[in-house]
């Protein structure tokens, strides 16, 4: 019964592959491996016991999603529907023109990372770097100085499993910050409720804003499509060294090749393609983060051409305390510059997808329920109060539309390899 029930999030389509339940079950008792689609999936190895399966459900990101925690939400000045708490909100980018350009945007996270490690407020930062066996995919690394933030800088597209030795990591006993998706902040908030460590060695909670990953088989696809060998790349770059920079596939043989972003994720969001976790997001916009960075294109894309010179500047939302401080300091230290402060809107205007996303997850969740699949459960993130302001017919069409997708998904019947 205890695998079923874990086996359930694997068959809804919750599972983003963060490897937090290996790292909870521990003694190789869960294991992520490679699909057969090309995806990180958990792999359960005998018997687990209802309690283990117990603390994975009141952890997983899957089944439990979370803004800030209510001590840090107090701290919160300003408040919109759609973006959350906040403290302020400004344009910034990296000092270093080469840290800004070598960042997946204008560099603020790349900097923060920098600057972080060699102030010594932590002794170093968890974040995500290319995998050294899978090119397209990403592992988690610990950077220790500054010169190894930077090398891991630039978007991941692909899945990693970011928190599958997180036990180990907190075993070192280290003050460290976390630079992760949203869904890797909120599973290891969730882990902080039931493990004491954790609040006491992060000291900072930093995420990009997320539009989700791609698919291991459809990263398979696009190359497939591209004539290329997934066994002949010896590195993959989805982006960085530009804003957003060109998607290149360095192969063994010495030789690369190039696309620009928008051929590689298509013209508009309509092409993107994610897993379903991804697409019933309930926060892609980091609400349980101190400081969560944003790309600034109008309509979330970037213009073929402008993108060349783009000199790549983030939107910069700061949520508690700790991130102003952290941001002052940063500024202050010559890691950051600032720009203009900027609304809640001008967020919505360069990120109209997470807009979408907030307004509909609420009929979202009632059309996977009602299709008998597990639902994200959710606290602090409006998703009952903001789906109420949908017409009548778009909060159908969005149930429906999701009820469909959800009555499709099975991955039960697909083979390790």
């Amino acid at each position: 019964m205890a695998n079923a029930r874990f086996q359930k999030i694997i068959d809804d389509g919750l599972c983003i592959g963060c490897g937090l339940c290996a790292s909870i079950a521990g003694n190789g008792k869960i294991n992520m491996e490679i699909s057969k689609d090309f995806e990180l999936r958990p792999q359960v190895n005998g018997e687990l016991s209802e309690s283990l399966v117990d603390k994975i459900y009141q952890t997983c990101p899957g089944t439990r999603v979370e803004g800030l925690p209510q001590k840090l939400l107090d701290q919160a000045e300003n408040h919109d529907p759609v973006w959350g708490p906040y403290q302020d909100l400004v344009l910034a980018w990296a000092a270093d023109p080469k840290v800004r350009f070598e960042g997946a945007t204008g560099g603020v996270l790349t900097a923060l990372g920098m600057f972080l490690v060699e102030s010594e407020r932590v002794k170093f930062v968890l974040h995500v770097g290319p995998s050294e066996s899978v090119p397209t995919q990403g592992q988690h690394v610990l950077s220790h100085s500054a010169e190894a933030v930077l090398s891991n800088a630039g978007s991941r597209y692909g899945p990693t499993a970011m928190l599958k030795d997180i036990d180990d990591i907190l075993a070192l006993e280290k003050p460290f910050a976390i630079i992760g998706k949203p869904c890797d902040v909120s599973a290891l908030r969730n882990l902080a409720k039931i493990d004491a460590r954790v609040n006491e060695l992060v000291k900072y909670w930093l995420t990009p804003v997320c539009g989700g990953f791609m698919p291991g088989q459809s990263m398979q696809d696009f190359l497939s499509k591209s004539q290329i060998n997934a066994n002949d790349i010896r590195a993959f770059n989805y982006r960085g060294k530009g804003c957003p920079g060109p998607t290149t596939a360095h192969f063994r043989n010495g030789t690369r090749r190039d696309w620009h972003y928008l051929d590689f994720w298509g013209e508009d969001e309509s092409a993107w393609s994610l897993p379903f976790r991804c697409k019933i997001c309930p926060d892609g916009i980091g609400e349980s983060a101190d400081i969560a960075a944003a790309d600034t294109w109008p309509n979330a894309s970037p213009n073929r051409e402008l993108s060349r010179t783009d000199p790549g500047t983030n939107s910069v939302i700061i949520r508690s305390w700790a991130g102003m401080e952290l941001m002052a300091a940063a500024i202050h230290a010559g890691y950051l510059k600032v720009g203009k402060p900027v609304s809640p809107d001008y967020l919505s205007s360069t990120q109209p997808h997470q807009v979408t996303k907030k307004n509909t997850m609420g009929a979202r969740y009632a059309g996977i329920k009602a299709a008998g699949k597990l639902v994200p459960e959710t606290t602090g993130l409006r998703l009952e109060t903001l789906s109420k302001g949908l017409s009548k017919s778009e909060y159908q069409d969005q149930k429906n539309g999701a009820y469909r997708r959800a009555i499709k998904i099975n991955t039960s019947d697909k083979t390790r390899r």
